[in-house]
């Protein structure tokens, strides 16, 4: 792990991190070292770790996928806003309704009530960065199907939070009732 520690101490770009997240292995470095790093007392060092770990579940999920649940475990111990923008947005895309299936299944059998409840604190929170805020919106929506009551909690929530934040995150709020209007 400090080899990688040595590599992102320092600024690096997006070819490096998709280098990076290519040889991400047991050999080299882990996925679960890359989890941890992302909560370095270093901000930069995890926002980087983060970033590598967004790439490693967008370009290679099949390595992604033993460490999910280990992803799960930690995500809602996330302090770090910009690692937290990486975190969320691979839960966005893990809970997405066009997952693979054994991601489905992982989903489907883990206690995300945490989970919820923690992403609906960081909707409301005024510290939280729109970009954050507007994959906690998907993330929520993703999760309405297994948990029904969050349909009507996130439309309260949205009303609540629509005149409060970005046009960004107002167009974002048109999205997630859209899809909010396809659950039954």
């Amino acid at each position: 792990m400090q080899y990688l520690i040595d590599i992102i101490q320092q600024p690096i770009g997006k070819s490096r991190v998709e280098k990076l997240a290519a040889i991400t292995s047991e050999e080299t470095f882990s996925i679960e070292d890359l989890i941890n790093l992302s909560f370095h007392k270093d901000a930069q060092i995890g926002f980087r770790a983060a970033w590598i770990l967004e790439n490693v579940y967008s370009s290679h999920q099949e390595r992604f996928l033993p460490t999910t649940i280990y992803f799960l475990d930690h995500f809602s111990n996330q302090t770090n806003l910009s690692a937290l923008r990486h975190f969320v947005k691979i839960l966005a895309l893990i809970t997405k309704k066009n997952a693979s299936p054994a991601l489905k299944k992982i989903v489907a059998e883990y206690d995300t009530n945490k989970i919820v409840e923690v992403v609906f604190a960081w909707l409301i929170d005024e510290k939280i960065p729109v970009a954050v805020k507007s994959h906690c919106l998907n993330i929520l929506a993703n999760l309405s199907t297994k948990h029904g009551w969050i349909k009507e909690e996130l439309i309260e929530t949205m009303d609540f939070l629509v005149d409060k934040e970005s046009i960004a995150f107002f167009a974002k709020v048109k999205q997630i009732r859209k899809q909010l209007k396809l659950i039954k």
